[in-house]
């Protein structure tokens, strides 16, 4: 079980740098071979970064491509109960909490948190190992 950041979602439906690998490991969920968790943010993540990307013009249908995301989606955990932890490490590390719901998550759940969020990573990532760039994969 790994959770999986909405920076690595959306690359499942957007050209970026990476894509191909996050499209792996998209395939790699369809075919069981990784279970995905994210908390439940993900989903407004996603949406947000999407109806942004319509905004500046480099997204055609931002509709279509939120709906390809949720086919996909990993399981979902409430964001309440990670909050708190989410606060503490935003705090420590000066970082927006929405990051750090999902580094709670992977906290909590005893596994690694995969992302292509690179503040995330220069924040956290030499002190939480547990947290593995994209780019890495």
């Amino acid at each position: 079980m790994e959770v999986l950041d909405a920076s690595v979602g959306l690359k499942w439906v957007l050209d970026e740098d990476d894509s191909d690998k996050a499209r792996n490991l998209r395939d790699e969920f369809r075919s069981a071979l990784r279970d995905f968790i994210a908390p439940d943010i993900f989903a407004v993540e996603c949406a947000h970064a999407l109806t942004k990307g319509e905004r500046k013009g480099t997204v055609v249908d931002p509709d279509l491509l939120y709906d390809e995301i949720m086919l996909d989606v990993p399981h979902l955990f409430s964001s309440i109960p990670l909050m708190a932890r989410a606060v503490t490490i935003s705090r420590m590390a000066r970082i927006a909490v929405y990051d750090c719901v999902y580094v709670a998550l992977a906290e909590r759940e005893g596994c690694e948190l995969i992302t292509a969020d690179q503040k995330l990573i220069n924040a956290l990532g030499a002190k939480m190992k547990f947290i593995i760039p994209l780019s890495t994969l």
